[in-house]
């Protein structure tokens, strides 16, 4: 197909959309990215076409300059807060999305997600109300978080209940309905993500990964610091999770584009807390073009023209990656100025490295926030083997140094590969 010429707008400007406007340039469309924030901030505009200093989540200013400037193709890659825009302005425009409204609604509202597991049978977090709260039905610890919120925010581990009521405010606040969840903290059972790629109903199983967050002793419990691919549970969840996650898919109507659930392989079960019908912001994807030449990235914006992803075709057993191991690291760091940043060249020769991003630069100030603002960055790996990866992530721990003005390394609680199984 031939796109030259074509407007596509981008929905979200941060590093993890580049690579969308890189691929529609290949493709010789016109790339659009909007959002609130200036290019110092957004480095996708910084290779844009054009670029709008709009919210995504103001649909009327965005839908009347698509109507003026003809634009041909809304694409939404992974931005969290604009699902619901997405939807809604694709619907206005009278161009290709590839959810629904309810799907939407479904995939980014927690309660609601919780409500539509429950009646599939799929494995959910128990949870709490503040009836509950109020006469002391709770057992500790319990997490409480905003139930649409993003990031880590507003969210809380809570041992009693002086705890508890605190972090009950803290949670409404960031909750853009005022609506929160309490729900039973999980410890000592392995954290994982499942992302599945619909095309025409039919639904591939692109990504398994065990999550490994921050120690809670350095106040990182909510933060993934590395994960891990495909998922030491795959073959379990196949068998015992994956067939009721379908029929719930199948029963939502779910026909194209990407769906990723949060979750826990708990005592044999897998528990499911958040959704997205959008892809994880992350650059694992680019294994798939690694491995199978599929970019999936020109797949979505010729979706967003055309309604179909086009001449690329996925492979049943992608989510086992031809039998390799891939990881993504997040290195964090501590409070204070970046003066100077080393070991970076060294990802070049590092034969298992093939993406890296970077949140902040020399100059930056950072604070202590305990969430994904936490992150320096995004490193992607993927090797052979488990000890390979783990290797080659040994490498890049040991060589990368963040410094502040006192010469004090800022790196803070480097991940241990030994967790890796």
């Amino acid at each position: 197909m031939n796109f030259t010429g074509k407007k596509v707008l981008i929905l979200g400007g941060g590093g993890v959309h580049s690579k969308v406007v890189e691929a529609a340039k290949e493709m010789g469309v016109y790339t659009i990215v909007a959002d609130y924030y200036l290019e110092d901030k957004a480095p996708a505009k910084r290779i844009a076409d054009e670029v709008l200093l709009i919210s995504v989540k103001d649909v009327d200013k965005i839908v009347d300059y698509c109507k003026k400037e003809h634009v041909d193709g809304i694409v939404n890659f992974c931005n969290d807060p604009a699902q619901i825009p997405y939807q809604k302005i694709c619907s206005r425009l009278g161009l290709p999305c590839y959810g629904t409204e309810e799907q939407f609604n479904s995939f980014t509202n927690k309660t609601l997600f919780k409500k539509l597991c429950k009646s599939n049978g799929v494995g959910t977090i128990n949870d709490y109300s503040l009836k509950d709260v109020d006469e002391k039905k709770v057992f500790f610890p319990v997490f409480v978080k905003p139930d649409d919120s993003r990031g880590s925010r507003g969210q809380t581990v809570c041992h009693n209940y002086r705890e508890l009521k605190k972090a009950i405010e803290v949670a409404k606040q960031e909750s853009n309905d005022g609506e929160i969840i309490i729900e039973d903290y999980i410890v000592n059972s392995q954290e994982m993500q499942i992302t599945y790629f619909f095309v025409n109903g039919t639904p591939y199983l692109i990504r398994t990964t065990d999550s490994y967050n921050g120690p809670e002793k350095f106040g990182l419990e909510k933060v993934v610091a590395c994960s891990v691919s495909p998922s030491r549970y795959t073959n379990d969840y196949l068998k015992n999770g994956h067939p009721n996650v379908l029929k719930m898919f199948e029963k939502m109507g779910i026909k194209n584009g990407p769906v990723f659930m949060q979750g826990f392989y708990h005592k044999g079960d897998f528990l499911f807390f958040d959704p997205g019908r959008r892809f994880p912001g992350v650059d694992y994807e680019l294994v798939y073009k690694k491995l199978y030449d599929i970019n999936i990235m020109k797949m979505m914006v010729c979706f967003s023209f055309t309604g179909s992803f086009g001449e690329w075709s996925l492979i049943n057993d992608m989510v086992n990656i031809n039998g390799k191991r891939a990881a993504v690291l997040f290195p964090t760091i501590s409070a204070g100025t970046i003066d100077s940043i080393c070991g970076l060249n060294n990802l070049e020769s590092n034969s298992s490295v093939f993406g890296f991003s970077q949140r902040y630069k020399v100059g930056d100030q950072i604070g202590w926030s305990f969430d994904v603002n936490q992150r320096f960055g995004e490193i992607d790996f993927i090797a052979d083997n488990t000890e390979a990866l783990k290797n080659s992530i040994n490498d890049v721990i040991n060589e990368m140094k963040i410094l502040n003005k006192e010469g004090e390394n800022m790196v803070y609680a480097p991940f241990d590969v030994e967790r890796i199984v």
